[in-house]
C-alpha cells in the first residue's frame, strides 16, 4: 500500500469534514440571527456553533493543511511551478481566512453582539461553495 495515496485519502476526508463545517455554520448563524428575542433557543445555537468549530471545523482545517504539506512534501516543490496549483493555493488559503472569520463571528455572538442581518450570513454562506468548486476543478483538469 501507497504511503502517498493513504495521505490523499486522509486529505480528502479532512476537507469533507471542514467543508461540511463551513457550510454549515453560517447556516446556523442565518437561524441565531433570526431568533435573537429567544434566550433559550440562542443558548442552544451558541453551544452548536461552538462545538463545530472547535470540535469538527478546526481539527478538520488543521488535518487538511497537514496532510496537504505531507502531499506537497511527497510530490515535491516543483508543484509551486504549476499556475493551477498556485490558484488552488490562494483559494485554500481564503477558505482559512474565511474559517477564522467564522470563529470570530462566534465570539460575536456569544457576546450577544452580532450585528449582522441573516441574509448576511445566507450571502457569505456561498463564498466556501465557489471555492470548493474552484478547488475541485482546478485540481482535476490542472487546466494551467
Amino acid at each position: 500500500m501507497s504511503w502517498y495515496l493513504i495521505l490523499k485519502s486522509l486529505h480528502l476526508i479532512s476537507v469533507i469534514s471542514w467543508m461540511a463545517g463551513l457550510l454549515y455554520l453560517p447556516r446556523i448563524f442565518v437561524y441565531h440571527a433570526e431568533n435573537k428575542e429567544k434566550d433559550e433557543v440562542i443558548g442552544v445555537f451558541k453551544i452548536m456553533e461552538r462545538r463545530l468549530y472547535l470540535y469538527i471545523m478546526y481539527p478538520a482545517m488543521l488535518l487538511s493543511w497537514i496532510f496537504g504539506l505531507a502531499i506537497i512534501h511527497f510530490q515535491g516543490i516543483e508543484l509551486f511551478a504549476a499556475k493551477w496549483f498556485i490558484i488552488k493555493i490562494i483559494a485554500v488559503l481564503i477558505l482559512t481566512i474565511y474559517h477564522f472569520y467564522l470563529g470570530q463571528c462566534i465570539r460575536t455572538f456569544s457576546l450577544n453582539a452580532n450585528n449582522s442581518s441573516a441574509r448576511f450570513f445566507r450571502i457569505i454562506n456561498e463564498i466556501p461553495t465557489i471555492l470548493l468548486i474552484l478547488i475541485v476543478f482546478l485540481t482535476i483538469l490542472k487546466p494551467l
